[in-house]
C-alpha cells in the first residue's frame, strides 16, 4: 500500500514560468526564444542547462546565480507560483492519513523557501544541495527512502519529468505518479516510457486522493 507522497518541486508544486522568464532578461534573450529553445534542448533528450549554453557558451548556472542575487535579482518564487491545485491536493492527503513529503533539485535558497511556504503542511522538506545528491541520480531516492518512515515500496514520488523523475524512482522500488504539466511533461507524455512506467498518470495533483485510494483497496 502506498502510505507516503512525496513531490518533486519544478513544474509539480510551483510553475517555473516566471523564473525561466527572469533567466531570458538576465541573458538578453527574448523570452519567446529563450522558451523555443528550451523545448528543443528538452525534445532533444539534453540536459536543460544546455539551454543557457547555447546563448552563453561556458555559462555556469550556479556563479549566474549568485551574481543574479548579488545583482539584486535572486531566484524566487512565492505563493503566487504555486500551481492552483496544491495547497487542495496537499489538504486531501493530509485527511487521508498519508504521510507527505516534498524532495526535488533545488538550491539552499530554495529550501528556505519551500520551508516558508509549506511548514506545517508537509513532514519533509528536503533539497539536492542539503543532501550532496541530484536526480537522477540514485543516491538521491536512496535518500529519500532512508529519511521517509516508510518502505520504498510504500512511497509514491510524484513528478514531471520521466527521465528526472519516473524512471530513476521505478529503478529505486518506488511507485510514481507522473503529473502532466510543465515541458518535460508535455514533450514527453506520449512515450512508452511515460505511459508504462508510472504507477499512475494525472492531469491535476487533485487526483491522487482518489487514485491512491483506489490503488490501496486494490493492495488489500
Amino acid at each position: 500500500m502506498i502510505r507516503a507522497v512525496i513531490f518533486d518541486v519544478g513544474e509539480c508544486l510551483v510553475d517555473e514560468t516566471r523564473e525561466y522568464g527572469t533567466w531570458a532578461d538576465w541573458l538578453g534573450v527574448p523570452r519567446h526564444t529563450f522558451a523555443a529553445m528550451f523545448g528543443a534542448v528538452i525534445a532533444q533528450g539534453r540536459d536543460y542547462r544546455d539551454v543557457f549554453q547555447e546563448f552563453r557558451p561556458a555559462f555556469d548556472l550556479y556563479t549566474e546565480r549568485e551574481a543574479r542575487a548579488a545583482a539584486g535579482q535572486p531566484e524566487h518564487f512565492d505563493e503566487d507560483d504555486l500551481y492552483p491545485d496544491v495547497r487542495d491536493t496537499l489538504a486531501a492527503l493530509r485527511a487521508d492519513g498519508l504521510w507527505l513529503g516534498i524532495a526535488g533539485n533545488q538550491t539552499i535558497r530554495a529550501g528556505r523557501i519551500l520551508r516558508e511556504l509549506f511548514t506545517p503542511d508537509v513532514d519533509l522538506i528536503g533539497t539536492s544541495d542539503d543532501w550532496g545528491a541530484s536526480k537522477p541520480d540514485r543516491a538521491f531516492f536512496d535518500r529519500v527512502a532512508e529519511v521517509v518512515p516508510a518502505e520504498p515500496a510504500e512511497l509514491l514520488y510524484v513528478g514531471d519529468r520521466v527521465d528526472n523523475d519516473i524512471r530513476p524512482a521505478v529503478a529505486a522500488g518506488m511507485h510514481t505518479a507522473l503529473v502532466r504539466r510543465g515541458p518535460w511533461a508535455t514533450i514527453q507524455w506520449r512515450t512508452e516510457d511515460a505511459e508504462k512506467l508510472p504507477t499512475m498518470r494525472v492531469e491535476s495533483l487533485l487526483e491522487l486522493s482518489p487514485e491512491i485510494k483506489r490503488f490501496n483497496e486494490r493492495a488489500r
